[in-house]
């Protein structure tokens, strides 16, 4: 019986470094061709590396048919994903192609042989590999949307390769530090991209108002935050993380959006958290009951709210102000109206079921729902919405379009917290993100068709 070569993780990163030089050829390759070599670089890495000595580079859990969800097929597979969803944007393909080799890849190699110390939400990422992944992720982003910024058109004001890149590597260097299941290979490059897509909507004399403006209400926004967020410590509601991460959050909500955008932010917090605090006997009883007494930290603001931030800094930053308040109000909705559903569920819930299969499972099952949790949801959405119309973020008739985008999302993250959540590839964090996004992209869509 045959052996099989032994792993190894520093020829494993060669190869991943190496196939960063790839990137460089988007600057003459087109559309289609580009898309043909990456698909078959898929082909290949399934069924022909190990058969000619490339058997090292699988890892144990990666050989047989569980190749296909290797790294080595997930690299490439990655690359076709981002020709297909940005076919125009050859420069930020590129770059977040290089963040994946490069920041990646480096961070593996610098973070076994200068570790620092452990990350305290993630031990087995350290912060040299981090600080390694940001350094030289950076560098191949910037490096790379100069590179094939020339088949950008129209072209990118100056400054866009060294912003977009530097916050793609760090948004991609922390998404890489998530404890979940879900590759590297895939969340890197994913995050890399979305955060350069982002920046490249960015206006430069917008820009210019979106820094200038807020900085004269910015010490008041801070102030008026920190006093909420203490007040929130104080009352249990929120860990000294949340506060932190809520000030910082509810900061740049304010100087972006005003104090209309800041009353919707802190009354759907308001309502995520009296839900929460609903029936908290029978779900202390059931075992389900939020952690730490439901007291939010900064991975659920980040999630819950994270995504309105950037929504709100896009309203000021680019032309796209009507859009952007539109985004950031019903991923507020979204995340709190999320929150009702599950918490009155748990309390209320009379039959809990899985969508992907309508099986009856226990309250708190991931992914369950109730007709109870559902209905509480959906009027949650409606409500928080038409306060939104109210404060003056959004008309009246885009009502239905965030009630309907929040349910939207909401649906999905239970699909995938049913599929995913259970086996570890995805976290509550992530979904919750997911969530929120999603549910911004429905309501922005059905605005356009209206």
């Amino acid at each position: 019986m045959s052996r099989r070569p032994a792993l190894s993780e520093d020829s494993r990163k060669l190869v991943h470094l190496s196939f960063g030089a790839g990137a460089l050829l988007l600057r003459w390759l087109p559309w289609f061709e580009a898309t043909m070599l990456a698909s078959l670089a898929v082909c290949f890495n399934i069924w022909g590396l190990h058969r000619i000595g490339g058997a090292a580079l699988f890892r144990p859990d990666e050989h047989g048919r569980r190749r296909v969800k290797s790294g080595i097929v997930l690299y490439p597979a990655a690359v076709v994903g981002l020709l297909l969803l940005l076919p125009q944007r050859f420069d930020i393909i590129a770059a977040a192609w290089g963040v994946l080799a490069f920041g990646d890849g480096m961070a593996t190699l610098a973070g076994r042989r200068f570790p620092i110390r452990p990350l305290s939400w993630n031990p087995q990422k350290s912060l040299g590999g981090t600080i390694a992944f940001i350094l030289f992720g950076s560098i191949a982003a910037i490096g790379l949307l100069i590179w094939c910024g020339g088949r950008v058109v129209p072209p990118s004001f100056w400054w866009f390769p060294v912003v977009a890149g530097v916050l793609g590597a760090l948004a991609a260097a922390m998404a890489e530090t998530i404890p979940i299941a879900l590759d590297d290979n895939v969340t890197v490059p994913a995050t890399a991209a979305l955060v350069m897509w982002t920046v490249s909507l960015v206006g430069e004399d917008a820009a210019v108002r979106a820094v200038s403006e807020p900085l004269v209400s910015l010490p008041i926004a801070l102030a008026a935050n920190l006093a909420v967020a203490t007040a929130g410590y104080m009352a249990r509601t929120v860990t000294r993380s949340g506060a932190a991460a809520g000030t910082f959050i509810g900061a740049v909500i304010l100087a972006t959006t005003g104090w209309s955008g800041w009353a919707l932010l802190l009354l759907t917090f308001v309502l995520a958290v009296i839900a929460t605090r609903l029936g908290g006997s029978r779900k202390t009883a059931l075992g389900i009951a939020e952690k730490r007494e439901g007291r939010r930290g900064a991975g659920n603001a980040a999630a819950n709210t994270g995504f309105a931030a950037a929504a709100a800094l896009m309203s000021a930053a680019s032309y796209a102000h009507k859009p952007g308040l539109l985004a950031f109000a019903t991923a507020l909705v979204a995340g709190s109206s999320d929150t009702v559903a599950s918490e009155i569920g748990k309390a209320w819930g009379r039959r809990t079921f899985l969508i992907t299969t309508r099986r009856a499972v226990k309250a708190g099952t991931p992914g369950a729902m109730s007709l109870e949790g559902t209905a509480a949801g959906v009027g949650a959405a409606v409500l928080l919405a038409s306060v939104a119309s109210l404060l003056g973020l959004v008309a009246s008739d885009l009502i239905p379009a965030i009630a309907i985008g929040a349910t939207a999302g909401a649906l999905l993250e239970s699909i995938l917290a049913a599929t995913f959540e259970e086996k570890g590839i995805v976290n509550n964090d992530l979904l919750n993100f997911i969530n929120t996004a999603s549910a911004a992209y429905v309501a922005v869509k059905i605005a356009e068709l209206l």
